[in-house]
């Protein structure tokens, strides 16, 4: 049995293609980490305020804070992952350790008892909205399927309504060809497909693999983040209301690295035996959005709250660089009996043009009661509709991007649930997530549930916060977006450990 070894890591789809929904998705998801104190009640602050991860959730936040603040998180993610690949099932395990959140807020007061407005607050906050270090193996053997079928699903009409002739891969440089051309390079270069004999024109190809089964190990490695800054501005109005407004920059560095590998023992005469499929992948790029919001004492314990986010607006760029090795026989032209073997490397980092995605807007709907100086409670509840997704521009090549996403994406709610009791100088704090799956088939991606938990001490003008949270969701992806569409089934485990550093001015 043959292993590949090193860091392993996990994305939700392996395609070369850099835009696919399931990247979409890596953008338009946010995980809710943020200060030990946001993370151990489950990020359900948008009608509490008081807290910096609280002003990403509702920008009126930043208002009910009383005095100037510095904070600082440090954060500890572990990930643990279950691939069932044709019954084999692998773990893997990913561990990281970040700076999560770092800000600082000037709190205004209004000593003039004519004017309603109380107070005015400016600060900005620095957050790591997702964390892309992660990773995981598949293992398996495919009882009928190669990944000859993904060459050939570029090399042949099928989904273009277009034929590659023969003379194009076998003259032309890699690097020379689109994206569908260079797939269908590697293919032919490396024998995994060859032209069609009973087709004269050579314009059409067959898989060189005999028929049985495939023995195949999946990987994918990614690092990176998308990292989000905050300029809020907000105010106190009679002693009932707050308003705020952020302006959010975004930025954004990820790094895949796939492996693919293959081996069979069909045929001790032709056609390919082994397979090697590596591809590096880079996106990066930055953002911008605004949010909007508002929270309302209805009396010295209830207050409700309402935010709006808007999409946010990235423009990325991708970079990629492929490599193809094989074994087989009868390779070469005239073909060399017993085996042989071919390398195909790029050697070229293929730099894309810039493109445009857009993620799609939230609307926040808060309510927290609050016990005196005992505790309180707070709810979230969340809608952000995925169908929205947009790649721009709208051409031949996102357009097929943009259907997919209003066919196969939905309206997804989210449900946040926290708490917090004080006792002296310490408060104890738990919370309880649910958030449905944006896809209309859940087995493509679960619901997400978790839970939290969390303590504090203050210290006077010092407080220091810790959490632990969890959650977990179910995937079913295919090792390939085309042609090779081999399924497998995820579990994923995300294990967090916070601690925040207050400082009050």
């Amino acid at each position: 049995m043959k292993y590949i070894f090193g860091i392993l890591l996990f994305v939700l789809s392996t395609t070369t293609k850099a835009q696919t929904l399931s990247d979409a998705l890596l953008y338009a998801d946010e995980n809710l980490y943020g200060t030990a104190r946001f993370s151990a009640m489950s990020g359900a602050f948008g009608a509490l305020g008081g807290d910096f991860s609280s002003i990403h959730i509702n920008p009126a936040g930043s208002a009910v804070f009383n005095n100037n603040q510095v904070a600082v998180t440090l954060s500890s993610l572990n990930t643990k992952n279950e691939s069932s690949y044709f019954g084999s099932k692998v773990n893997s395990n990913n561990n990281s350790f970040d700076l999560n959140q770092a800000g600082g807020i000037l709190v205004f007061n209004n000593y003039d008892e004519k004017s309603k407005w109380k107070k005015l607050a400016l600060s900005v906050d620095y957050e790591n909205m997702r964390n892309f270090d992660n990773s995981i193996l598949s293992i398996g053997t495919n009882p009928s399927q190669s990944v000859a079928d993904y060459f050939l699903s570029y090399a042949n009409p099928g989904i273009y309504n277009s034929n590659i002739p023969l003379s194009t891969l076998a003259s032309n440089y890699y690097e020379d060809l689109d994206i569908r051309g260079q797939q269908a390079y590697l293919g032919y270069n490396g024998y995994v497909i060859n032209p069609d004999p009973s087709n004269p024109n050579n314009n059409t190809y067959v898989a060189n693999v005999a028929p049985g089964s495939f023995y195949q190990e999946n990987s994918v490695e990614t690092k990176g983040y998308n990292g989000k800054l905050a300029f809020n501005f907000s105010g106190q109005y009679t002693d009932k209301f707050y308003f705020g407004f952020n302006f959010n920059t975004h930025f954004t560095d990820l790094e895949k690295t796939s492996l693919f590998y293959e081996y069979n023992e069909n045929s001790t005469t032709d056609g390919m035996r082994e397979l090697f499929f590596k591809n590096y992948q880079r996106t990066y790029g930055n953002g911008y959005s605004f949010q909007l919001g508002a929270i309302a004492k209805l009396n010295n314990n209830l207050r409700v709250g309402l935010a709006y986010e808007s999409p946010t607006w990235y423009r990325l760029n991708d970079e990629k660089r492929q490599l193809l090795a094989t074994t087989g026989y009868n390779y070469g032209n005239p073909p060399v009996s017993g085996l042989s073997d071919a390398y195909v490397d790029s050697d070229v980092l293929i730099v894309y043009p810039a493109y445009k995605l857009q993620t799609p807007s939230k609307w926040t709907g808060s309510l927290s009661y609050i016990f005196g100086k005992k505790g309180l409670i707070s709810i979230d509840y969340c809608l952000k509709d995925y169908s929205n997704i947009q790649f721009r521009p709208n051409d031949s090549y996102f357009r097929p991007l943009n259907a997919a996403a209003n066919q196969l994406l939905k309206t997804s709610g989210e449900f946040r649930l926290g708490g917090e009791y004080r006792h002296k100088l310490w408060s104890f704090r738990g919370g309880y997530r649910y958030e449905q799956s944006p896809y209309e088939n859940k087995k493509t991606m679960g619901d997400l549930t978790g839970f939290s938990t969390g303590f504090g001490y203050n210290f006077g003008n010092t407080k220091l916060d810790v959490s632990y949270s969890y959650t977990q969701r179910k995937a079913q992806e295919a090792v390939f977006s085309q042609g090779f569409t081999a399924p497998q089934n995820l579990k994923s485990q995300f294990n967090n450990i916070s601690v925040t550093l207050l400082f009050e001015l």
